[in-house]
């Protein structure tokens, strides 16, 4: 059995190690991005959890050898690991962002790596326009704090794994997005959807086909709570008219359109917890698929198999 789900860290008590730690992790995503061949819908770019915390699993800049980074959130260390077994690591805690990306930098040179962040700037961060090398303000790092959020987001994958076990059409992993902070997965159809000109790449990209994406934040500071999620986009008419389950779930209009949202602390309260969630998403991607026009029978799974003799 998956493990019951346990609280987040409060976010007003955390925010300045999540602030730190979620630029920590935007570096790293950026070396990824950098060292790794472009997937469908930037399939390539997010973060994957270990038994110990992140990874961003094997990446290469010269074809021939490879090499990860890993963040263990229980004992605090980034270990740069090369595949002749080479490797380096340095501590965490202490650290400013400034100081992560120099030692990250000076860890790459070390093993001989010759990866280079195109954009070293925080994504969609109040600080863009500051280069991670002169970021001296986010230092903040409390080790319990970001244990209990790699706790979280192991708990959170699990769920979400059950959950996508129940289509069969295309999908994308469970996966840890560094830009947002979030751990999510998404369904698509086979519908394209056309954007104008004015509509950014990485968007472009995301949503070039018509999607139901399910996930978990931490917050932030529109949403200062941890939450489970769910939105459908381009969205149907007559979403947010649409009923959901536990009944403390809610729709949230925001930029126009509308997300299904159960906050961690409805979850909790509920008498099955884990069963509460899954029955949330549920909810949320027959509201979308059903006003989209999915076949949602066709696409169904029983225990991840589409093998009717093997239920």
């Amino acid at each position: 059995m998956s493990p019951s789900l346990v609280p987040a860290p409060d976010y007003a008590t955390w925010r300045p190690t999540k602030e730190t730690l979620h630029r920590f992790l935007q570096v790293v995503g950026k070396l990824r991005l950098a060292a790794s061949p472009r997937r469908n819908h930037w399939w390539n770019v997010p973060l994957h959890l270990t038994g110990r915390g992140l990874t961003t699993r094997p990446m290469t800049v010269d074809g021939e050898s490879a090499f990860s980074v890993d963040l263990d959130l229980l004992d605090h260390r980034l270990d740069l690991n090369r595949d002749d077994g080479t490797r380096w690591s340095m501590d965490l805690p202490g650290r400013s962002v400034a100081g992560f990306h120099r030692g990250l930098g000076a860890g790459l040179a070390a093993l001989g790596i010759d990866a280079v962040i195109a954009s070293p700037y925080p994504f969609d961060l109040p600080d863009s326009a500051r280069p991670f090398a002169e970021d001296d303000e986010h230092v903040a790092y409390d080790p319990v704090a970001v244990t209990a959020y790699w706790r979280v987001l192991g708990q959170v994958n699990l769920l979400l794994e059950e959950f996508a076990g129940r289509f069969s059409g295309k999908a994308s992993p469970v996966h840890h997005f560094w830009h947002t902070m979030d751990i999510a997965h998404t369904r698509f159809s086979d519908r394209v959807v056309d954007h104008d000109a004015s509509t950014d790449p990485v968007t472009r990209e995301a949503y070039s086909r018509q999607v139901i994406s399910f996930g978990f934040w931490f917050g932030d500071e529109n949403t200062p709570e941890p939450a489970f999620y769910s939105y459908t986009a381009p969205e149907p008419a007559g979403l947010a008219e649409r009923g959901l389950t536990p009944a403390a779930a809610r729709w949230v209009e925001q930029r126009g359109s509308h997300l299904a949202v159960l906050t961690q602390a409805a979850a909790l309260a509920e008498p099955a917890p884990r069963a509460a969630v899954l029955d949330f998403y549920e909810s949320a991607y027959r509201a979308g698929a059903e006003l989209a026009g999915w076949d949602v029978q066709q696409l169904s799974c029983v225990d991840g198999a589409t093998d009717r003799m093997a239920r």
